[in-house]
């Protein structure tokens, strides 16, 4: 479906992190509704390189970008020579900034400021210079613990990578007042969908659990998960806000995600319907009561009113439509 009616020929689109999630879903929009762009893809993609806590450094996969055409480039944001090069070899339209450290529960302080913060301004410097509109992926997590409905300019993160975006959001606001180009950040919520696979275990749980059905397990939850409420949006909905952000003229922040807040219990409910499965769930103890947001829901109001945004999906029209890709996805790389 396509979001803008603008004709995109012979205009350049810089995607970092686009072998991520949202990156690559992203890239083939583009590749589908507007052939006619230019669409170049930055991402360090994996490697073994590992956090502290476990998890890959990098979530960047090839098989998100099977059948795309476009020209891709595997480096660093961090890498001030390869910036440099993008500043001076190319000339952008548009900036998707995707990439980042985005494991919240990663220790690592240095390289999350580094990364998120530092290379978040050198990535603003070559918009300005270029004259690219910048659209950049911000967070829910900027609000911590903060009560519902979550309304920007209320923010109080709780771990180093809230506190990153947060700190990407304050650096947005100063570049506002001394550029002329669009910045737009986005604050996801709980995003879910196609191309999430091999972000492994920071996956949603609507794949977890769909993967848990699948192999005839017992979906496992916290205890109350009938009472821990998240805003789950899908895919398609955040693509939607991104392509909605390309040429407005009213910079800033915003919240993307659905205004409703939905139950983990909810998730399982739906895939049990739409995998036919029915399985009894099984309850363990929540290990992060203290350090865990019990209620999410987006104050949308300034996205639908400036981005013209609306949300399309409900919890049970984006499982439904996402359960195909979660077969399939079961089938290549679990089963």
């Amino acid at each position: 479906m396509q979001y803008i009616k603008d004709n995109l020929k012979e205009k350049n689109i810089l995607i970092t992190g686009g072998a991520g999630f949202i990156g690559a879903n992203l890239s083939f929009y583009f590749q589908d509704n507007h052939p006619e762009a230019k669409v170049v893809i930055l991402d360090s993609f994996r490697s073994d390189k590992k956090l502290s806590n476990g998890n890959l450094k990098s979530f960047g996969h090839f098989k998100n970008l099977i059948g795309f055409r476009g020209e891709i480039i595997s480096g660093d944001i961090n890498d001030k020579e390869l910036l440099q090069n993008l500043k001076t070899n190319y000339k952008f339209d548009y900036i998707f900034h995707q990439a980042a450290i985005s494991d919240t529960t990663a220790l690592e302080q240095d390289l999350m400021i580094k990364t998120n913060v530092n290379a978040y301004k050198d990535l603003l410097d070559l918009a300005i210079e270029h004259n690219a509109n910048m659209i950049y992926a911000s967070s829910a997590a900027t609000y911590g613990n903060v009560s519902s409905p979550q309304t920007v300019g209320k923010e109080s993160p709780q771990n180093v990578y809230g506190f990153s975006k947060l700190s990407m959001d304050n650096l947005t606001k100063e570049y506002i007042l001394k550029s002329d180009i669009s910045i737009v950040g986005l604050r996801y919520f709980n995003v879910y969908g196609q191309r999430e696979y091999f972000k492994n275990t920071t996956a949603s749980m609507v794949l977890q659990f769909g993967h848990q059905l699948l192999s005839g397990k017992n979906p496992r939850l916290f205890k109350d998960s009938d009472k821990i409420l998240r805003d789950f949006i899908y895919i398609e909905d955040i693509i939607q806000a991104n392509i909605k952000a390309m040429n407005t003229k009213k910079s800033g922040v915003y919240n993307v995600g659905t205004a409703k807040a939905r139950s983990f219990q909810d998730i399982v409910n739906i895939l049990q319907k739409e995998l036919e499965t029915n399985f009894k769930c099984e309850y363990i103890k929540n290990p992060f009561i203290g350090s865990y947001q019990f209620h999410t829901e987006a104050d949308i109001s300034t996205t639908k009113e400036i981005l013209g945004y609306e949300p399309r999906f409900e919890l049970e029209d984006g499982i439904k439509e996402y359960c195909k890709y979660i077969k399939e996805i079961y089938e290549e790389e679990v089963k």
